[in-house]
């Protein structure tokens, strides 16, 4: 029986890619390369509870466990960080980790829709409204992302995306593959790229090894 529960990290993955997101959660599939590396690495420093702290100003804590289990959401993850300014529940706010700041805009889409998911999940478990930043290590800046502004639209996004990635697991089927901007960087691409390729005669390819063996 499928099970009606998502992670959140899935729904950054579908963003990302839905053939991907296919290949991983339907086909089971894995590959890694540096981006993934440098990913792993960046988020085994911030993954550690101990690394939790306090200050006169704001408390920070790590690999926080949240989830929301409305028949709407039913998502589940756990957050980089969730600082608290002063004493105050109503003053929460996300900080997902991203390695690398994307060239020529602040941020992408599907690490935006990732934290919105986690401010669904954050928001129902401590009954608030927080916030939610993006972190890119390699130029050391925050760049905060505009979840309450633009609220009801993303819910809306969320949900519809939701709902298409649980149709599909009922069903089994991979999406189909889209070539994009996001292809030259995936980690997948060897095991994705081959259906793009065009069919190889095998009589062309057996000529060719005989060629070589004269």
């Amino acid at each position: 029986m499928i099970s009606d529960d998502i992670a959140i990290r899935s729904v950054q993955h579908y963003l990302y890619c839905p053939h991907r997101w296919g290949l991983l959660e339907i086909d089971c599939a894995w590959a890694e390369n540096i981006f993934v590396t440098k990913a792993n690495i960046l988020h085994s420093r911030v993954h550690n509870p101990k690394a939790a702290y306090c200050s006169s100003k704001k408390k920070c804590y790590t690999s926080v466990s949240v989830y929301n289990d409305k028949s709407e959401y039913n998502l589940y993850g756990i957050t980089d960080c969730i600082e608290v300014a002063g004493n105050r529940n109503s003053d929460l706010c996300i900080v997902e980790y991203k390695p690398t700041k994307p060239k020529n805009k602040d941020y992408n889409f599907d690490d935006l829709m990732q934290v919105f998911a986690q401010k669904i999940c954050v928001d129902y478990v401590f009954n608030c409204n927080c916030d939610g930043v993006l972190y890119y290590a390699d130029v050391k800046k925050r760049i905060k992302l505009p979840l309450k502004d633009n609220f009801l639209e993303y819910d809306q996004i969320l949900k519809s995306k939701l709902a298409e990635m649980r149709r599909l697991l009922r069903e089994g089927r991979i999406p189909e593959i889209s070539k994009n901007n996001n292809c030259s960087g995936c980690s997948m691409k060897d095991i994705c790229m081959p259906a793009l390729k065009k069919p190889v005669s095998v009589k062309k390819c057996i000529e060719e090894i005989l060629e070589k063996k004269e």
